[in-house]
């Protein structure tokens, strides 16, 4: 994935391994530093003796429960942003996510470009992440900190991997660039992904930018 300009302090309390290995990959891969744990009390313990932009918090971890995290967080005038992530879907769950003092509640099983972009949006919100500079070339610009596209001032719908391989590519124009380099640096490495992929995204995002400019000469 492509790094983020800003790198914030990122602390994700996950207590299966799986899944906080994807989150901290993801994060990382965005540029962020990221401290992980899988347990309640040493969540709380970390974030009171140490400084973070964001918190990742699983409700359902051993120990303090993320709901108490949060909220003793809250009683003590903590005010880093919280996202909840869990597999507690219910609207009772969302309200007490809230009510208790989180920023977001994003439920499992989830997208991880979702979770990127939902962290990308709370520090923009919460002012813990500096505005990144729009780039463009010809009649595209890409604003990397509100997630837009603009072709001719008009407005392009991207899914996040699309997203991603369009700044790549804007961010190396004049670049020639191979496939293998294009997938490391736009898809999680980790991903057992043929280089295919990156003709059918590219693809993709041919038909969306050309989308309403007649055909081509």
């Amino acid at each position: 994935m492509i790094p983020a300009a800003s790198p914030s302090r990122i602390l994700v309390v996950e207590d299966e391994e799986s899944i906080r290995d994807i989150i901290t990959t993801a994060l990382s891969h965005q540029g962020h530093a990221v401290t992980e744990t899988q347990h309640g009390r040493n969540a709380l313990n970390v974030a009171i003796e140490d400084t973070f932009d964001l918190i990742v918090l699983d409700v359902m971890v051993p120990g303090v429960s993320g709901f108490e995290v949060c909220k003793q967080l809250r009683d003590r005038g903590d005010t880093t942003p919280v996202l909840f992530v869990t597999a507690r879907d219910e609207p009772d769950d969302r309200i007490k996510g809230f009510v208790t003092g989180g920023d977001d509640y994003l439920t499992k099983p989830f997208s991880i470009d979702e979770l990127v972009l939902r962290v990308s949006a709370i520090l923009r919100r919460s002012g813990r992440v500096a505005s990144t500079d729009q780039l463009v070339v010809a009649d595209l610009t890409l604003d990397p900190a509100a997630f837009v596209v603009r072709r001719k001032g008009q407005r392009i719908e991207l899914s996040p991997t699309e997203f991603r391989l369009l700044q790549y590519l804007m961010v190396n124009t004049g670049v020639v660039l191979s496939k293998s380099q294009i997938l490391v640096n736009v898809w999680n490495e980790e991903e057992d992904l043929s280089e295919n992929v990156v003709e059918v995204y590219i693809g993709y995002l041919r038909r969306k930018l050309d989308q309403g400019r007649g055909p081509r000469r």
